[in-house]
């Protein structure tokens, strides 16, 4: 995909789609842009390309000395691809700041996380909107994980203000469960993407061909030619409807529930966040009965390290399931089970639990 003579019926399949996402962020029909890109990170990356673009346009041609010294905002439990794209984009992995600034510095940007990878959460997006309102900041929520909860009547809520921003990374490759690789980057203002990277290479896109030259989406993409992600999606929402996707996140987020619940009233099991899930992630540690004999402290936390990964190994090797863990912070590794296969049953739930249990009780 790159000219329209080349791939018309997937050109005109990416417009519809992009337009189909963007009104379910809540953007007018006519209202707005977008490309489907290989990946939340890249997504993220055109965010702050184009953003950058927006508010100092020389650094298309004169590069970063014709521009202040950029900061952007993102909270610490964002995407590590918003500090990669400061590095890639020569703002510095350094400049992307969760506190006040100090003197010196520009704000442009700033990031809203709409389902972080580890705990799931929504940062505040009305709150954060009106802050970008009042300071004229460009507002990007990523969505990549979230942005499915949109086709859900019943979790759509944890979304609202995601029609404030300016610019959206929504991958359908994770929670609407697209295969490998569907994400697409979702702008308010049209044109501005075509701006950005337009090069206008006269091999490929002569602008007095005898059709609409707009379609012709490989001047406003970094990469010219890509993927036809655009037709699995497609496939997919043809088949299942949005109605259908919305179940398939409610069941998500319903086997979420009941994992959770189920661990609430355990003792041998602890949850790291003693709320209920926002999302489908649910995090916990298993306390075997030589953790649970010790008094919390540094001590225990060093053993409680250990518990996961060595549970983890025993399950591969037998060949069992596969389950994530990892630290945060100052927290030991901990279980981070996250639901996106709509295949996904309660007695998958109970296997996963028992299984667990049972290789981590003599730790």
């Amino acid at each position: 995909m790159f000219t329209f003579e080349i791939s018309p019926v997937f050109i005109l399949m990416e417009e519809v789609l992009l337009k189909k996402m963007r009104e379910k962020v809540g953007w007018a029909h006519e209202e707005g842009d977008g490309i489907f890109c290989p990946g939340g990170s890249m997504s993220n990356l055109y965010s702050i390309l184009v953003a950058r673009h927006r508010y100092f346009p020389k650094t298309k041609t004169q590069g970063m000395t014709c521009a202040p010294r950029l900061a952007l905002f993102t909270s610490e439990h964002s995407h590590y691809s918003i500090r990669k794209a400061a590095g890639v984009l020569g703002i510095g992995t350094e400049n992307n700041k969760s506190e006040k600034l100090t003197g010196g510095w520009v704000p442009f940007y700033v990031n809203a996380t709409a389902g972080t990878t580890v705990y799931g959460a929504f940062d505040p997006l009305p709150e954060i909107a009106d802050v970008c309102e009042r300071h004229g900041l460009w507002m990007h929520v990523d969505a990549a994980w979230g942005g499915g909860l949109l086709l859900s009547r019943r979790h759509a809520g944890k979304l609202r203000g995601i029609e404030r921003a300016t610019s959206v990374t929504w991958n359908p490759h994770k929670l609407m469960g697209v295969p490998l690789q569907c994400s697409a980057i979702l702008l308010r203002q049209k044109g501005l993407l075509q701006e950005c990277n337009q090069l206008c290479a006269e091999y490929l896109f002569q602008p007095d061909k005898h059709y609409d030259v707009t379609y012709d989406t490989g001047d406003k993409s970094i990469q010219c030619g890509r993927h036809v992600d655009v037709f699995k999606l497609w496939l997919m929402w043809k088949a299942k409807g949005s109605e259908g996707f919305g179940c398939q996140v409610n069941w998500c987020l319903e086997n979420a529930e009941y994992l959770f619940n189920k661990l609430e009233k355990r003792p041998d099991f602890e949850l790291v966040c003693k709320t209920k899930p926002e999302h489908s992630n649910v995090c916990f540690w298993y306390l075997p009965p030589s953790i649970r004999a010790m008094s919390r402290g540094p001590q225990r936390n060093s053993r409680l390290h250990e518990i996961a990964p060595k549970i983890k190994a025993a399950m591969m090797e037998e060949g069992m399931l596969l389950i994530g863990y990892q630290p945060l912070g100052e927290k030991p590794n901990f279980f981070r089970c996250v639901f996106s296969n709509p295949a996904t049953r309660k007695e998958d739930v109970d296997f996963l639990i028992d299984g667990i249990v049972r290789l981590g009780c003599d730790l």
